[in-house]
């Protein structure tokens, strides 16, 4: 059985303790992931601040010659990993799971090291020039999630060691193996010490985002753990990046033609079993469109094979771990005992976290299944009458990461769009992100963004050089 390492300083570490590690659609034994202590963490943060200086040192066009060598190992090793995300994650190999992730990670390292973010001259008169410099901030601390593991961890890293920081990931305890293999890989074309992990669960996690050594603190998760993220950065002052997740709101507009959209409405949700952060997880319907929008999602759900993703005929694998697993379900319960419209497809194996793909009508603001992210195949379908109450409901709860538009005209809705409070509002289609376009949340979603220029200056400090002339 294959025992999986943390890599530090550039090379592979002794873990103190480990875990077994299991198939979420199979319960087949994966490997043994290592568990850091505390001092783990220690060695880590000190083998990132020592590379940092150097690091920093090298010239913009070495650090991107060094990150599209990272980009071709990942493309290399892109088969190798994707396997290992479906054994570990459940997302499918096919369809939009973990073939596809493998092609974001490709991405969204290649675009961080095609950009140019050059000083800016920001006054100029006759007697003085200032000009706006962007600099490393130091060593970033960088904790992502189950869901999408390999791709939001590339979203932390490579911006932050673009700009000239060093980093410590800590992927989530569900889902560490493929992580460090990534970092095992890519760490062939970086100095020592530049990108290096540590594993466990939230103590770990505190432990890396109370260090005194961290400048920088990115985190994709829960709220809960965003909240004690933001203690935890009081002491230092670490400014934080922070993803909260969502609960995403969909608004058909009266009268759209319903065949044209429900492809794309179901991906909205179903993506990645549902678990994922801008995913649709309300989906408000004129309710003369209702029965429609039912029909139509039904036929496309009644062709989803629910299944072990490494058979590439499944498009619809389990959820990644008990606790999601009975979270859902429970959810789904309490929507059925308050009489909802519960509509299952699919034949999920009885071994594994597999849920059926699920339609839920008959349901109203208000409902568990509705006000709480379910992240996970189950979509309550809301009726209302007027779009000013639809766009009312989907504002009506604190998160706002993502919300989306569906009309014949896009143009028409261009303005409702505006009122919508979400980082992004979509329109004909729903967590659409893209590496050039900046990316996070309002409200309890969390603040900061991700990608493009913007997402290269959060992980930098301005340093303004004035001159009189």
């Amino acid at each position: 059985m294959q025992i999986y390492r943390n890599t530090v300083n550039g090379s592979l570490a002794e873990p103190v303790s480990s875990h077994e590690a299991y198939n979420p659609a199979t319960g087949q034994l994966l490997g043994i992931a290592p568990e850091s202590d505390e001092q783990d963490v220690d060695r880590a943060v000190e083998a990132a601040a020592i590379a940092q200086k150097s690091w920093a040192e090298r010239s913009d066009q070495q650090r991107r010659d060094s990150i599209h060598e990272v980009a071709r190992i990942l493309e290399e090793n892109a088969g190798y990993l994707s396997e290992l995300i479906t054994r570990e994650q459940g997302k499918p190999l096919s369809g939009p799971g973990s073939i596809f992730e493998m092609q974001a990670c490709v991405g969204w390292t290649q675009v961080p090291a095609s950009l140019e973010l050059e000083p800016e001259v920001v006054y100029e008169d006759d007697e003085r020039k200032d000009t706006l410099h962007r600099v490393p901030l130091g060593v970033v601390a960088a904790i992502a999630p189950w869901n999408w593991p390999l791709m939001i961890a590339i979203w932390q890293i490579i911006p932050a060691i673009r700009m000239g920081n060093t980093v410590v990931l800590k992927p989530s305890e569900y889902t560490p193996i493929a992580t460090l293999e990534m970092v095992r890989l890519i760490n062939q074309a970086l100095p020592a010490g530049v990108l290096n992990t540590v594993t466990g669960d939230g103590r770990i996690g505190s432990k890396l985002t109370h260090h005194p050594d961290i400048s920088k603190i990115m985190f994709t998760g829960s709220e809960t753990t965003g909240r004690r993220i933001i203690e935890a950065s009081a002491s230092s002052l670490s400014p934080i990046t922070l993803e909260l997740g969502g609960n995403d709101a969909a608004i058909v507009m009266p009268g759209t033609n319903i065949k044209n959209i429900a492809t794309d409405l179901f991906w909205g949700a179903f993506l990645n079993m549902g678990q994922t952060c801008a995913c649709i997880k309300r989906l408000y319907v004129h309710e003369d469109d209702y029965e429609t929008v039912m029909t139509e999602l039904s036929a496309i759900a009644s062709e989803m094979k629910v299944g072990d993703g490494m058979d590439k005929s499944v498009t619809i694998g389990p959820l990644q771990n008990k606790m999601q697993f009975e979270k859902v379900r429970e959810l789904v319960s309490d929507a059925k005992t308050s009489g909802c419209d519960i509509r299952e497809f699919g034949e999920p194996p009885e071994k594994g976290y597999f849920m059926p793909v699920t339609l839920v009508g008959d349901i109203r603001d208000g409902q568990r299944l509705v006000d709480e992210e379910q992240f996970g195949p189950a979509l309550p379908i809301i009726r209302y009458r007027d779009p000013e109450d639809a766009i009312e409901s989907a504002n009506r709860l604190e998160a706002g990461l993502g919300a989306s538009l569906w009309a014949d005209n896009p143009a028409e809705v261009a303005e409702l769009a505006m009122q919508l409070e979400a980082g992004t509002v979509w329109i004909n289609q729903h967590g659409a992100i893209h590496p050039m376009v900046p990316f996070g949340g309002n409200k309890a979603s969390g603040y900061g963004v991700e990608f493009g220029l913007e997402g290269l200056k959060a992980v930098t400090q301005s340093r303004v050089i004035s001159i009189k002339k």
